[in-house]
């Protein structure tokens, strides 16, 4: 019998030069070792205490068709892909699966033009790690400094297995003082090779980003996942992201995919001095979800917040699992993860905070609330602390309930009918989390989704022409 690991072994014993042929040096440098600790490691079980939620070997079992040969998928996403959070006066940018999109696009009148990407400020790159480092200008050395130095492939077997498979990447560089006004909104559109003979065939994408903050340097970025077909996919994705000292970063992740979906992402964050890191994960729709966050405080006086919500229904399944590193003194973290959970579905939130030796006056709260609308939904809370240091303000806590019987009593009084004041008080729930939200038409956004998804009108993206 073929173990879940063991089909990668192979595939990748069988495909390794086909792999590096179609990927940057950077990336191909530290591939061979990220195989050895996969192979090492394999899929962690329901033992390992980071995985005790989600059955990673499970979700590896199937059969994927993975792109190697990086063949050209036929899409126009700028035409056809109307992304449900639209007027948000932001720089739009397009990945494919796991390939930064540079294509052509349709125009009035017929005939079709090279697709532009925004104008950005002077210095400011964003666009394909494997285009970047094969110009060999000045930002092909970031990959060789940068790639894979936080997602350490001896400590995770999905962040090796990604770094082994992965070809290519999106990389976002700002440099000292720069300043990026305008929000960055990377669509991440998943979509099959239309030569696939059966609609139920499944389908892999490796996706890595890589995003690095000089100095001072500022940029809000906004990640929309979307699936364009109805087939069974599996996305894993890796961000690095270095924020240098005084520098400040906004990172929002959307999902709004469907039911036959599995998503796996690894965030890496290391922060320097005095920086800033707004992060937040926001699940709407999907299949199965699990999201990992491992943060550092690398500089004193740098403070991060981060902020998850999540709505599930069915038999859906959201695992987010965080941790904090507390490395030096005067650090601010704080973090707000709320589940609505309906029908049979299933929510996970495991979070630490790590003050290590020396990391006095640190400043830690973690709060995990949630509610769950029905007795067969399941909700598995662990907010934990580790501290080494004496001289610490730390804090944590967690609820599951249901909604409170005065209030529904209340309204229902006043002509609600149950079903509303059911709707009404989710949402009053949830929007604690949105409303910290520092991109406002995100934030306005989102309010207006969020009672689209509790009203069941949310099953796919609207005006979306892809998903038929």
């Amino acid at each position: 019998m073929i173990t879940s690991e063991q089909q990668y072994i192979d595939l990748y014993e069988q495909a390794r030069q086909v792999i590096f042929d179609h990927a940057p040096e950077a990336m191909n440098a530290v591939r061979d070792e990220a195989f050895e600790d996969f192979r090492r490691q394999g899929f962690p079980s329901k033992k390992v205490e980071r995985y005790k939620y989600t059955d990673m070997q499970k979700l590896f079992e199937p059969d994927y068709g993975v792109n190697l040969n990086r063949l050209q998928i036929p899409v126009d996403p700028y035409e056809t892909f109307r992304c449900d959070v639209p007027n948000l006066s932001t720089s739009l940018y397009f990945v494919i699966n796991d390939s930064f999109f540079r294509g052509e696009r349709s125009v009035e009148g017929g005939g079709r033009i090279p697709y532009s990407n925004p104008k950005l400020p002077e210095g400011v790159v964003i666009g394909s790690l494997n285009e970047l480092s094969s110009l060999h200008t000045p930002h092909s050395t970031l990959l060789e400094k940068y790639y894979a130095k936080l997602a350490k492939t001896s400590d995770d077997a999905v962040t090796a297995l990604n770094t082994m498979l992965a070809q290519d990447g999106l990389l976002v560089y700002v440099p000292k003082n720069v300043k990026v006004d305008r929000a960055i909104q990377v669509i991440n559109i998943l979509k099959a090779p239309s030569n696939l003979p059966q609609r139920g065939e499944a389908m892999m994408m490796n996706r890595r980003v890589l995003i690095v903050l000089e100095e001072s340097a500022e940029i809000k970025m906004l990640f929309c996942d979307h699936t364009a077909d109805d087939r069974n996919f599996l996305a894993t994705q890796v961000i690095e992201a270095y924020v240098g000292e005084n520098a400040s970063l906004d990172l929002y992740c959307l999902e709004e995919t469907h039911y036959k979906n599995v998503r796996v992402s690894n965030v890496y964050i290391d922060q320097q001095a005095n920086s800033r890191v707004n992060h937040n994960v926001i699940t709407l729709h999907n299949g199965v979800t699990r999201n990992k966050l491992d943060l550092t405080f690398s500089g004193e006086g740098a403070e991060c917040q981060c902020y998850g919500c999540v709505i599930a229904d069915k038999q859906q399944h959201v695992d987010n699992n965080t941790l904090i590193t507390h490395k030096v003194p005067h650090c601010t973290s704080n973090e707000l993860y709320k589940y609505v959970l309906d029908d049979q579905s299933t929510g996970a939130f495991a979070g630490r905070v790590l003050v290590e030796h020396g990391a006095q006056k640190t400043s830690s709260q973690m709060t995990n609330q949630n509610l769950t609308a029905t007795k067969e939904a399941r909700m598995y809370t662990q907010p934990m602390l580790e501290i080494y240091a004496d001289d610490v303000k730390c804090a944590h806590g967690s609820t599951v309930g249901q909604l409170n019987d005065a209030a529904l009593f209340y309204m229902r009084q006043r002509g609600i009918s149950l079903e509303e004041a059911k709707l009404l008080l989710q949402n009053a729930f949830i929007n604690e989390v949105i409303d910290h939200m520092a991109l406002e038409p995100l934030r306005d956004r989102l309010h207006y989704l969020v009672e689209k998804r509790f009203r069941g009108e949310l099953n796919k993206c609207a005006g979306c022409r892809l998903c038929k």
